[in-house]
């Protein structure tokens, strides 16, 4: 359990931001919970986009008002007052109102947060302006639980006179007295509640939290430890792998010193064997060379110096020794070739080989690693993703060598490729292919392949879906009249279809069937997701009305207010309330509280045939598409008409029938026409920008985009969800 902070507890670290390393000056709060400088806020926005938190690095909205939109840490700049009152108090701070009094005692003014001498003081609680003020003196300060009761007041931007009392929850805004006479008066569209009543609410709500926080926390440091434990044995480990890996490898090179001492003694006696072979055969040669030229002496000389007599008594013995040489057979061939060495295994083999030379063993299961490949379209980042498992099933970290990717386009070209760890265990492979059709995917953690390794990827044309989902038919993975569409918090599609009155859950990668479950009413129409992932479908026709399910498909929650009459669109706002269109009764958008209850009608008077409604939080503003009217509208939630654009046509920019409608994180809206199925796209002011695609069969209801940039479209005559690049 969380305790108390009192006057000694807190230091610098509680008022130095982050970035300037300063004390907080008009102290922001960021989604993610960190605070910063306002003005640090507003240079880091104007260097960085997205933004990003600078000390824990999440992704960031920035109000349409810009850092000015972000919530104040008053809580911050309640510890800001107490430490200057603190050190104010101390002797030798003069008044910050007469400059005088250095000495004596000081009090603070939480209305001026000003610092007052005693002499000041008792002006101060005497003029009539100031004599309301709530003024802590000097012991107070002093005191141990000052700090818990230190305060600064907060005044209504509007009526600057007026402390903040109220808290209007149909507007989600603190409030004045002043406020709830003329800006907030009680009644169906508005309900200021004091205060005290609503913090203690949010107050045992946050307890709570706390409660479940504790026990989360003993989980994580435990975990911790557990990490500390094993970050100890990895000095150790790396030591003795290292040592094999040196012991190993000089295995190898003294194998390969070996086998090359042997080869060349091998070469040595096969040079001398071959030089006595080829010594012997030459002392043979030349002793038949010697006899033959001796002959062939004596019978020149006796040919030409001999006599008769001479002739007659040598001639037979010289011709019979001459022609007993001549036709001895002689071996005049030397049978001998080059020796040299031969490549048994040649060096490109043995660079094959090498990556099985040894490899760092970890506890990766190659088998249970899984690929998922995002739908590819041409001139796009496109990316796929690696999850690498132990042998439990568990992901797992693997260094970036491990893993090798490799992809080759129709034509054999590699196509570059980018490798980048995202999570623990999770690998984002991206490329941006140049061509379409066919290309291989080769993915190999520890040099060996991931199943299914080599991956077929098809590459599309960006005006061509990337993945159809369904066909006519009430079967799993069948649709009839998909007309709503939805994307939930893990990336799946979700469908409600008006022929056979159920929901059905895709796999947003895949395509694949997860869940269906029927609903009720006759004419099933809009669908949202809330943030705990529970379904709300609105139908009209007979029975209508709006219906809440949880994520397996059971009915919760049935709404019908009052001026509910033919709901159609559907939007849920992160904090559970809802703005339906009620299209040819009452012609309005219903701002709804997450019990059903209605907060006010938006559009009353303007719109002709609501149909659709998306909003965008962040910007406070709420899209509507008016199929009768041909265009769409824009309102804030509190039903403000800010601008409208449209008209009838088939040209960019003009409407048949307009739906569906989304928006982007730039603010930019992406809608469908019913009547020509053109899926287009608008600047946040209503500038056409272009179309992406026209869908099958030409007829498009509904619209949601995917956290990872694909347009899903509900195609009410294709009886299908085209999903279409788009970032």
């Amino acid at each position: 359990m969380a305790t108390k902070i009192t006057s000694g507890d807190f230091d610098e670290q509680f008022l130095t931001c982050p970035v300037c390393m300063l004390h907080f000056r008009d102290p922001k709060i960021l989604p993610c919970l960190h605070t910063f400088c306002k003005e640090c806020l507003q240079d880091w926005a104007t260097k960085q986009q997205p933004l990003e938190c600078p000390t824990c690095r999440t992704q960031v909205s920035i109000p349409d008002q810009g850092v000015d939109g972000l919530r104040t840490n008053f809580y911050v700049n309640n510890l800001l007052d107490f430490a200057a009152a603190k050190k104010g108090a101390e002797p030798g701070v003069p008044c910050q109102v007469c400059e005088g009094n250095v000495e004596g005692s000081k009090s603070w003014c939480a209305d001026c947060a000003t610092l007052l001498c005693k002499s000041c003081t008792a002006v101060h609680r005497k003029l009539p302006c100031s004599k309301d003020h709530e003024v802590t003196p000097e012991e107070t300060l002093k005191a141990e639980e000052a700090i818990s009761n230190f305060h600064r007041k907060r005044h209504c931007d509007k009526h600057k006179k007026y402390e903040l009392e109220f808290y209007c929850e149909s507007c989600n805004a603190l409030v004045c007295t002043a406020c709830t006479v003329v800006d907030h008066r009680p009644g169906k569209d508005h309900n200021p509640v004091e205060i005290a009543t609503v913090a203690q609410k949010r107050k045992r709500t946050l307890q709570e939290l706390l409660q479940d926080i504790d026990p989360r926390l003993k989980e994580i440091q435990a975990s911790v430890k557990k990490v500390e434990r094993t970050m100890e044995n990895l000095p150790p480990s790396k030591e003795a792998a290292i040592n094999q890996t040196k012991a190993y490898f000089r295995q190898l090179a003294n194998l390969l010193q070996k086998r090359e001492k042997e080869i060349l003694s091998q070469i040595d006696e096969q040079c001398l064997a071959d030089s006595k072979a080829l010594q012997t055969k030459k002392e043979a040669i030349e002793f038949q060379l010697a006899g033959l030229t001796s002959a062939q002496t004596f019978c020149q000389q006796a040919v030409e110096h001999g006599s008769d007599v001479h002739i007659l008594e040598v001639g037979n013995q010289v011709q019979t020794r001459v022609e007993t040489l001549l036709s001895k057979q002689l071996d005049l061939e030397s049978d001998w070739s080059e020796f040299q060495f031969v490549e048994n295994m040649t060096v490109v083999d043995v660079e094959k080989e090498v990556d099985n030379f040894g490899g760092v063993k970890t506890n990766v299961d190659v088998s249970k690693c899984k690929i998922v490949r995002k739908p590819t379209v041409q001139g796009f980042e496109c990316v796929a993703e690696l999850t690498i498992v132990n042998k439990e099933g568990r992901p797992c970290v693997t260094n970036s060598k491990a893993v090798t990717t490799n992809m080759k386009d129709p034509s054999g070209t590699v196509v570059p490729m980018q490798l980048q760890m995202r999570n623990w265990g999770e690998w984002e492979i991206s490329y941006v292919p140049k061509v379409t059709g066919n290309h291989m995917l080769e993915v190999k953690v520890n040099s060996q392949q991931v199943t299914g390794s080599p991956f077929d990827v098809e590459v599309k044309e960006k005006d061509t879906p990337v993945l159809t989902i369904g066909q006519k038919g009430s079967g799993v993975g069948d649709l009839d009249g998909p007309i709503g569409v939805a994307v939930d918090k893990d990336g799946n599609i979700a469908v409600v279809e008006r022929g056979n009155k159920r929901v059905q859950v895709f796999d947003g990668n895949t395509g694949q069937s997860l869940n269906i479950f029927p609903v009720a009413g006759e004419k099933p129409y809009g669908l949202g997701v809330d943030s705990t992932g529970r379904f709300l479908v609105t139908s009209w026709g007979e029975d209508c009305g709006l219906r809440r399910y949880s994520k397996e498909g059971k009915l919760l929650n049935t709404f019908k207010p009052d001026p509910l009459l033919d709901p159609h669109g559907l939007a849920v706002l992160k904090d559970g309330r809802m703005v339906v269109a009620d299209k040819t009764q009452q012609k309005s958008c219903l701002l709804l509280q997450p019990d059903g209850s209605l907060i006010r009608e938006i559009g009353k008077g303007q719109l002709k045939g609501p149909v659709s409604v998306s909003v965008d939080e962040l910007r406070d503003v709420m899209f509507v598409t008016d199929d009768a009217g041909h265009k769409v509208f824009a309102f804030d939630l509190d039903g403000n008409m800010k601008f409208d654009f449209g008209k009838e046509g088939k040209n960019d920019g003009e409407f048949k029938t307009p739906r569906g409608v989304t928006f982007d994180r730039a603010g930019n809206i992406i809608l469908v026409n019913n009547t020509d199925g053109r899926v287009q796209v608008f600047g946040p002011d209503g500038t056409f920008i272009r179309t992406v695609a026209t869908v099958k069969g030409g007829s498009a209801t509904g619209i949601a985009l995917t956290p990872d940039g694909y347009i899903a479209v509900a195609c009410w005559k294709g009886h299908c969800i085209e999903l279409y690049r788009y970032m």
